[in-house]
């Protein structure tokens, strides 16, 4: 019998939990919830609102992986749902609004996904992203040269990047903005990635082609279409090893030499946490986000 455990006086019946999920380190399920407990307040906060779209591995990263986005058989009806617009028309999507329900979609084995407007206002983008994806030979550490361009180009128009790893091998940077559709931020998000292109030819490339990658970075304008999702912040990954899409600071990018300084573990997080807080935090602050300019204003 799969025992019953009360988180925050929500009934949840976990189970497996000493599956192991990362080979690499014998990394169990127990403690892939152990994490998301850990984290929980400031995971919750940037899940908050927005429609998530789950990508399962409940037998780790070697096993079957797929994506769920309808609210899953079995979904408790404490678990808060709403219909969103799709593509093939209206669905509904869950919701994670707090610990039990958080803990109750870990217990899944996913990685958390959503996109970059909230359930309230879906016709509005509230986020801007950029995905730096590097081609081998590149790694993270070419990743980090092309985010310190954008930040500044960013800045340029009075937009504040904030930076993540992926967990698994590039880096996500991150702006809050108002008053613009998702069309709109994604035309404007391709407009900074062809200046990319251009001014660091030997180290960018905007379009998704593999043969044009080797070696660059492919600088991913396309996840701030409504319909893309990209991962959240603190979510796992499943890769061999429990890694996170963690925050880090722009000290932290400015100095990365090698791969392994950006690879951050589920057991790295409370430290970081401790020192650091959410490094995300203003993101969530509406008074931190920017308009996009205007298409003639110039840069």
């Amino acid at each position: 019998m799969t025992p019953i455990t009360v988180v925050a006086g929500r009934r949840l019946a976990l189970s497996n939990l000493e599956k192991v999920l990362y080979p690499a380190t014998g990394f169990t399920k127990g403690e892939l919830l152990h994490y998301y407990a850990t984290v929980a307040d400031v995971l919750v906060p940037h899940l908050r609102g927005r429609p998530v779209s789950f990508l399962r591995y409940p037998d780790g990263p070697d096993g079957q992986l797929f994506f769920t986005k309808n609210v899953p058989p079995g979904t408790p009806d404490w678990v808060t749902t709403a219909q969103v617009p799709r593509s093939d028309g209206p669905a509904r999507m869950v919701l994670v609004e707090d610990l039990p329900s958080l803990i109750w979609a870990a217990n899944l084995v996913t990685e958390f996904h959503t996109p970059q407007w909230l359930v309230r206002a879906p016709e509005r983008a509230d986020r801007l992203v950029f995905d730096l994806d590097p081609g081998a030979p590149a790694t993270v550490v070419e990743c980090c040269a092309v985010a310190g361009w954008l930040r500044q180009r960013l800045a340029a128009d009075g937009i504040e990047a904030y930076a993540k790893t992926s967990g698994a091998k590039g880096l996500h940077l991150l702006a809050a903005v108002r008053g613009a559709s998702s069309g709109e931020v994604s035309a404007y998000a391709k407009g900074l990635a062809v200046e990319a292109e251009r001014a660091l030819p030997r180290l960018v490339v905007h379009r998704m082609t593999k043969s044009l990658r080797v070696g660059k970075v492919f600088v991913d304008w396309s996840q701030n279409a409504a319909r893309k999702t990209t991962a959240t912040p603190y979510t796992l990954r499943a890769r061999q090893e429990p890694l996170v899409s963690a925050p880090v600071t722009w000290t932290e990018v400015e100095r990365c030499r090698e791969p392994a300084a950006l690879a951050f573990r589920a057991g790295d997080l409370a430290e970081r946490l401790a020192a650091d807080g959410d490094l995300l935090a203003p993101l969530l602050e509406p008074d931190r986000a920017a308009p996009l300019p205007s298409p003639s204003s110039p840069s």
